[in-house]
């Protein structure tokens, strides 16, 4: 077949030669379309940079001869990145490589002409065959996306000018004089999937016979309540024809039916109790008011669109089986209703600002103010055993997750709620000695005595109103005393405080932060805990985990929180390794924060982490003293120790984690000391919402009904 069908041909011509490119630019018929500039801006605007080789290719000109035109476009691989863009990440970057090395096969271009273009346009094969006999005729019209320009045009010509001119990349193919029982065979060769869309049924059933010979995967739409046949003749090569619909008609026994005596045949492959009402009353008007059977653009359309999906999936290499489906737009209408009410509707109700009121005993001041003490996903991992004698704090395993690396995040709340509690019994004169055996479940004690502690009873007020204060603040420059102030509170409780203000520093750590962030959203049982901790009021009970509210999130950041809740989503993040824009909160709260508190300890034992919780609860409480906001942070790596730590933590990105705690290390000038907890600091405005605490009759037993001694 010669490019001369049809008159002007099909296929765009690359002009490479400089005499013949300048004597078409000459002649004043041909028009000359030259946006490579525009394409070169467009390119170099994708988030996506393309790499200089692809940024640098030579451009290309192509002479369009059915439309006398010459067009300068970019390179292969650039046209490519920059025309499949937006396809991603429905279709990743490495998905789209693999599907140009497709090749596909369509015959029939009435409904294929949809099916081939929307290939096309996905850029979900790099090589497509064409076949069809017949010419445009204005009855075509209301189902094929072709003009009046192309009447009496053939019909392969028209879609191979139409992918010519939106891809001129894409390789071509066709056979204008249709296909015969004889020329199956060639059609077929070297394809990767066939398209079926044909009119005939010798060719129908020819196709399907080529196609287990050859060991191909066939698929047909039939516009008629979106029905799709797949036919995996690639997977199954004794699989019956038409998935045996037709029992054992054979090609030649079909050929030449008019389309009255094709009726039986469609009847039987379409199942007439599941036809349409209009079509199957259509079908007994076929050769008295209707010349042939019913087809709506928008049917086509939509098959064009099932057909391309299938062959992506094919393409794929995705699980597709044998069998039908029917893509029924009508009974999907028929479905339509109202949306359930959003979760987030009374998110302005039942704020929480004012703490939990302190009681009036003594001792129930007490464990009251261990209660209040701050917890990673405020999880409490904390019981309570009161007696006359003292105030014990055993360890809750049921309350941790796996961040919470060998219960050294659970063992710095312990610690937290210990100062707490000794700051109480200060005030109230109970103060007695602290014994800290961490041994097993039982973690800490604070003996009842009669002494106090001025410094620490000093503290009490602002110990109940320490509240974690997540709003975005600027830079604005930390009291002089900060610094002195901050670590003098961790060096009581032997701890120590490393204070990061510069720029710089402090822009690293947003990144590194940020990171730590998106690779515990990519971790499936990481994610799984993390979306358990947050608490959606007129949801979930609020006396447990992070109320959103306190996020401090608008409206649109809330929206992205609640897509970022699904696991399937990020499933599909983590396959491609993507989601920077998961650590983008964390990001920005750091990059502008006044300064980054990080709380250490000398050891990695859990009477370290122990004192670690103490040193961070008072470094916390001399801040808010400062006037200073404080927003906790557990990057995922925080309680890790050595390499099965982060094994545990997340196996398929433990390198990186370490990499992360390294280079957290080397900023913040940690040396071999280990961290307790990471503050961000700054001056905000007052928190929307407290979180709530578990109540006490949760977590709070008597001595004398425990059965247990202190």
């Amino acid at each position: 077949m010669t490019d001369a069908v049809n008159g002007a041909g099909w296929r765009p011509e690359l002009v490479t030669d400089p005499e013949r490119l300048a004597a078409l630019r000459a002649d004043p018929a041909v028009q000359v379309a030259d946006t490579l500039g525009q394409q070169q801006r467009d390119l170099a605007r994708l988030l996506s940079a393309a790499p200089p080789e692809v940024a640098g290719e030579p451009a290309r000109w192509f002479y369009y001869p059915w439309r006398r035109t010459l067009v300068q476009l970019l390179g292969p691989e650039a046209f490519h990145r920059l025309r499949t863009d937006r396809n991603r990440n429905k279709i990743t970057a490495e998905e789209q490589q693999r599907l140009r090395r497709l090749s596909v096969g369509v015959a029939g271009l009435s409904v294929g002409h949809a099916i081939a273009h929307t290939l096309a346009l996905e850029g979900s094969c790099g090589h497509i065959r064409l076949a069809d006999f017949d010419e445009i005729e204005l009855s075509n019209l209301n189902r094929i996306p072709g003009t009046v320009f192309d009447l009496g045009v053939n019909k392969a010509v028209v879609v191979a000018r139409r992918i010519a001119e939106l891809d001129p990349y894409i390789e071509v193919s066709i056979e204008p004089a249709g296909l015969t029982l004889e020329t199956v065979d060639r059609f077929l060769d070297g394809l990767d999937v066939v398209v079926e869309e044909c009119d005939s049924f010798d060719v129908k059933l020819a196709l399907r016979d080529g196609a287990r010979r050859h060991r191909l995967p066939l698929v047909m739409e039939t516009s008629d309540r979106g029905l799709l046949d797949v036919e995996r003749y690639d997977l199954e090569p004794d699989r019956p024809l038409f998935h045996g619909l037709l029992g054992d008609a054979r090609p030649a026994d079909l050929m030449g039916l008019s389309t009255h005596d094709k009726v039986p045949y469609v009847l039987r492959v379409l199942e007439p109790g599941e036809l349409s009402a209009s079509m199957a009353a259509s079908m007994t008007e076929v050769d008295e008011t209707l010349n042939t059977w019913p087809q709506l653009g928008g049917d086509i359309t939509l098959g064009a669109a099932t057909v391309a999906a299938a062959v992506r999936k094919l393409g794929l290499g995705a699980p597709v089986r044998s069998g039908r489906v029917r893509v029924d737009l009508d009974a999907v209408l028929s479905e339509l209703a109202d949306p359930p009410p959003a979760a987030d509707a009374d998110f302005g109700a039942d704020l929480v600002v004012d703490p939990e009121p302190a009681p009036t005993l003594p001792r129930a001041t007490v464990v009251h103010a261990a209660r209040l003490a701050p917890s990673g996903g405020n999880t409490q991992p904390w019981a309570f055993t009161l007696s006359s004698e003292g105030l014990a704090i055993d360890l809750d395993r049921t309350q941790t997750s796996t961040l919470d690396v060998a219960f050294r995040g659970s063992h710095v709340a312990i610690g937290a709620a210990l100062f707490n509690a000794r700051v109480a019994a200060a005030r109230h004169g109970l103060l007695g000695a602290v014994e800290i055996p961490a041994d097993g479940d039982h973690v800490a004690t604070l003996r009842f005595g009669s002494g106090t502690d001025p410094e620490l009873a000093g503290l009490y007020d602002a110990m109940l109103r320490r509240v974690s204060n997540r709003h975005f603040n600027g830079p604005a420059p930390l009291p002089p005393e900060t610094t002195d102030v901050l670590r003098a509170a961790a060096a009581a409780e032997d701890g120590d405080v490393h204070l990061v203000t510069g720029r710089e520093p402090l822009r690293q750590l947003a990144e590194l932060l940020g990171e730590s962030d998106r690779l515990r959203y990519l971790t499936e049982h990481l994610h799984r805990e993390m979306m358990r901790e947050l608490r959606w009021p007129g949801v979930d009970a609020l006396d447990w985990g992070i109320d959103v509210r306190t996020l401090e999130l608008d409206r649109s950041d809330l929206a992205k929180l609640g897509v970022a809740r699904r696991s399937d989503v990020m499933a599909v993040l983590a396959e491609q390794d993507l989601g920077r824009a998961l650590g983008e909160s964390t990001r920005d709260r750091v990059e502008a924060a006044a300064g980054l508190a990080v709380v250490s300890v000398a050891g990695s034992s859990p009477a370290d982490y122990v004192r670690g919780g103490q040193a961070v609860e008072r470094v916390w409480i001399e801040a808010e003293r400062l006037g200073l906001a404080v927003h906790p942070m557990s990057p995922v790596f925080i309680f890790g120790v050595d390499d099965a730590d982060f094994e545990e933590l997340s196996p398929r990105y433990s390198d990186r984690l370490r990499r992360l705690r390294d280079d957290f290390a080397g900023i913040v000038g940690l040396g071999r000391r280990h961290v307790a907890l990471v503050m961000r600091i700054g001056y905000a405005p007052s928190v929307s919402v407290r979180s709530r605490r578990l109540s006490a009759d949760r977590t709070v037993r008597d001595a004398l009904e425990a059965g247990r001694n202190l």
